[in-house]
């Protein structure tokens, strides 16, 4: 590795940040992160923190596990590479099918279509939704329907349902036959509606109006996170993924459930689906299923599905990744489910969580947070300039970060919101310290 002084003068100079201004990243470098052991990380000046993101929401069992880097480097001396494309595939992808069928069984998911991450996942759920349709003679079922401040990747589906048009509006005009609802989002809706189990029965309706008013014979899918991640950690009354599931079953279309962050235990269940009591059509998975240690997805499929795609009518799946199946990805995330099960990590989440969640609660003593939002193991804080008025303060939110930051505990600042998303392994004292270190960020910057 180059020297202090070289990355510091190169930082940013030369390297494009996702979802940031490149002239910013150069007037402001971001901070250089160089090690990492449990739920620490240290940045190159030795400054060390908790790392309460969790890498980017998928570092679930922290930096320090041996078994998935040993399966890591077992399977790179074995078999690097091999491609899963017709007529060959490796004996970790086969594994790893069984394994998701069997731990996403109770979620109604029977198959497994490997990606390379969770963009790629939400692309291939939405080709899946409208071959589906295909296959069974309604073709002129081709539109999607997402919630407003949902987040669903990158890629041309992805941004196309996403419901921020940050994501959006820089590369449109995007895929057409997308429309977007209001989320049930208690704090800020266009309901004016505070009460979480009468939005939801609002935001039901709209859904279903939305529907209708595209004819339920053009509908492919309705795309969801069970807990929104990205949009500010928007937590859903538990009425409201049961009623898209019903108002979805009426209309003849699919449910996609994104859980590329929600999957493997952060909400407190292995599913957020299963949160809700919810079984959806199709499951989009990536992060934590290989704790970030290899980049890794999967689209998961139910029998609805299995029987379309698999019977006499079936065709040919036209769509796959170079590094679908990729053995190495495979031979990581065995290791790594072996691990969360082992650890019960969801078991943490929900019992850390409602700790982290207390402690969070305790901040609204500060006027700078306007809310606090949590659900297991997700939590946000929404820094306002005016709370009575729930001004939206971004530059705040910024200052809060780097106090915080100082006081040793990196959060996520997003616009006015500074979200959490831990490593579930994360102990009561580790709680305990991310709460203080808000505290004291929010007294030095609020």
């Amino acid at each position: 590795m180059r020297d202090h002084n070289f990355l510091t003068e190169m930082n940013a100079r030369h390297l494009w940040h996702p979802m940031a201004h490149p002239g910013e990243m150069q007037a402001t470098p971001p901070k250089i992160i160089t090690e990492a052991a449990g739920v620490r990380i240290r940045d190159m000046d030795g400054h060390e923190t908790i790392d309460a993101v969790g890498g980017l929401w998928n570092v679930n069992l922290g930096y320090s596990c041996e078994p998935i880097k040993t399966a890591i480097a077992d399977q790179l001396a074995r078999l690097p590479y091999y491609s899963a494309f017709k007529g060959t595939t490796n004996d970790a992808a086969i594994e790893l099918s069984v394994k998701l069928a069997e731990m996403f069984g109770p979620d109604g998911m029977s198959r497994a279509f490997f990606t390379s991450g969770g963009s790629d996942s939400v692309d291939t759920a939405l080709k899946f939704a409208r071959q589906y349709h295909r296959l069974r003679g309604e073709g002129t079922r081709t539109k999607f329907i997402a919630l407003r401040k949902g987040y669903h990747g990158t890629h041309w589906g992805g941004a196309s349902v996403n419901g921020n048009p940050l994501f959006r509006e820089p590369y449109e005009p995007l895929l057409p036959g997308c429309f977007h609802v209001p989320s049930p989002y208690p704090y800020r809706n266009p309901f004016d509606e505070a009460d979480p189990e009468r939005l939801a029965h609002l935001c039901l309706k709209a859904l279903e109006a939305e529907i209708e008013m595209q004819v339920p014979s053009t509908v492919a899918a309705f795309i969801m996170e069970p807990v929104q991640g990205a949009g500010g950690v928007i937590v859903p009354h538990e009425s409201f993924m049961p009623g898209v599931r019903e108002i979805c079953d009426r209309h003849g279309v699919l449910l996609i459930a994104d859980e590329v962050i929600t999957g493997f235990g952060r909400t407190g269940h292995v599913s957020g689906s299963r949160h809700w009591g919810v079984r959806p059509d199709l499951m989009c998975l990536a992060k934590a299923i290989t704790s970030g240690y290899f980049p890794m997805g999967a689209v998961l499929a139910g029998d609805r599905l299995a029987e379309v795609f698999e019977g006499e009518r079936g065709a040919m799946i036209g769509t796959g990744y170079t590094y679908s199946g990729h053995p190495v990805g495979c031979a990581a995330a065995l290791a790594c489910l072996e691990e969360t099960e082992r650890l019960a990590v969801w078991d943490r989440a929900a019992a850390i969580g409602a700790r982290l969640k207390a402690g969070l609660e305790g901040l609204r003593r500060h006027e700078a947070v306007g809310d606090v939002r949590s659900e297991g193991m997700m939590c946000a804080l929404e820094i306002v300039s005016d709370r009575a008025a729930r001004t939206m303060d971004p530059a705040r939110a910024g200052r809060i970060y780097e106090a915080t930051y100082k006081a040793g505990v990196m959060v996520r600042w997003s616009g006015s919101n500074l979200v959490m998303s831990p490593p579930l392994i994360l102990s009561e004292d580790d709680a305990d310290r991310i709460v203080a270190a808000l505290d004291e960020g929010l007294s030095a910057a609020g």
